[in-house]
């Protein structure tokens, strides 16, 4: 004998149909379910409810008053429970890929140029999964590691610039080596059209904003300040950016030597000093401290073998 405290779902939906047709037979059809069959579950939910709902007749069936009242909650009921399934499992189903999906976060200047030959490279060491990656600017990236919506952060990294990540609740490997090369486009003869080595003019700089992890990384080598006669004449957050104004003639820009390496053997880039005034960083990757998903874990313990990559 069924327990009275429980009511079942197709109940529900058996009332709204005969309540909208009036008529048991139809409503059995349109429930597709013996008329018999769909009596016995009628009556079962009057028996839930203690009270009767419809009043039978000849001619039909029509609601009671308790039956009216019940009516006015039923359909909006279905639709809530229906609704709790339905975002009960796609948080499930969420839930599933994202335990197996390792989430990164990289820099600009290293999402297109960096990351694809590196994954690749750890994948030869054995399968990782699914992933995903997010392109952002060095302080969209830290924010979305600080959210908890990536579990990796790629980006250049060197222990004079400021981090936004403390020892405390992140830490950190190096994965490849990089380095900040001024470059400018060359001059009809190939040479430097514009030289660190130069006496007398001013020297125009493409420089990165404050907002740039490679700005920070430029403005803690103290550079502009050490070549007096760098006057910056544009910035931005991109080194792509920074790249395009470059090609185009503009100016000196310390680029990363990964992001411009086929420039500098296209010869659309030459160098505008020499490696003394290179600043050498490294590629990190970053990631919270505290536990992560099973899959992020074993990718984690995997790169502990691997050397670092040049960029």
């Amino acid at each position: 004998m069924r327990d009275r405290h429980i009511v079942e779902l197709a109940w529900l939906k058996d009332f709204v149909a005969l309540a909208e047709s009036g008529s048991f037979s139809r409503a059995a059809e349109a429930r597709r379910i013996a008329q018999p069959a769909f009596g016995r579950r009628i009556r079962a939910l009057e028996s839930w409810v203690g009270a009767a709902l419809f009043i039978r007749s000849s001619s039909g069936a029509t609601l009671t008053p308790a039956g009216v009242q019940f009516n006015h909650g039923a359909a909006g009921l279905i639709e809530t429970i229906e609704l709790l399934r339905r975002d009960t499992r796609e948080a499930a189903e969420t839930s599933d890929s994202d335990a197996i999906t390792l989430r990164f976060a990289a820099t600009h200047a290293l999402a297109f140029t960096f990351f694809p030959g590196w994954i690749r490279q750890v994948e030869q060491h054995g399968p990782i999964g699914p992933t995903r990656l997010f392109s952002d600017t060095m302080a969209g990236c830290e924010d979305l590691m600080l959210q908890g919506q990536a579990q990796f952060l790629l980006c250049h990294r060197h222990a004079l610039a400021a981090s936004r990540f403390e020892p405390s609740r992140f830490r950190s490997i190096a994965v490849g080596m990089d380095s900040l090369v001024p470059l400018t486009a060359p001059d009809a003869d190939g040479g430097p059209r514009w030289s660190l080595n130069q006496t007398g003019a001013s020297l125009p700089l493409l420089s990165y904003t404050e907002e740039s992890g490679l700005g920070r990384i430029f403005a803690a080598h103290d550079i502009a300040d050490r070549i007096p006669a760098l006057e910056s004449v544009f910035s931005a957050q991109l080194a792509a950016t920074l790249l395009g104004k470059v090609r185009e003639g503009h100016g000196i820009a310390w680029l990363p030597a990964g992001l411009a390496a086929k420039d500098m053997a296209a010869g659309t880039l030459v160098r505008a000093g020499g490696a003394e005034w290179d600043v050498p960083i490294e590629i990190g990757l970053f990631r919270p401290l505290e536990p992560q998903s099973a899959a992020a874990e074993r990718f984690w313990a995997s790169l502990t073998s691997l050397p670092a990559r040049p960029a």
